[in-house]
């Protein structure tokens, strides 16, 4: 399953269910260089070149049942997630 937003593909997709948190990444997770946080709290993982890889999303499904999406920050410039029942739903 892969994840697409911001015009990013997010090919590796996990979702921790005892925890509720969903890591999204673009190819290989080692590839991240620099870290840093979004404003609304989520992991942000960037390669070398500066260029998101990876996202971190603390309290997914409950974010998803009380706002009916996930908003990240990037760069100033806000991205809704809301397309993400496959991924949160127990299998």
């Amino acid at each position: 399953m892969s994840i697409r937003f911001a015009d990013i593909e997010f090919d590796r997709v996990d979702y921790d269910r005892e925890v509720d948190v969903l890591y999204l990444h673009a190819g290989d997770p080692s590839n991240a260089a620099d870290w840093d946080e979004s404003p609304e709290g989520h992991g942000l993982s960037f390669d070398a070149n500066g260029r998101l890889v990876g996202l971190t999303i603390v309290g997914a499904r409950r974010r998803i049942d009380r706002d009916g999406r996930i908003v990240v920050t990037l760069r100033e410039q806000p991205v809704e997630i809301d397309d993400l029942d496959d991924v949160l739903t127990p299998a």
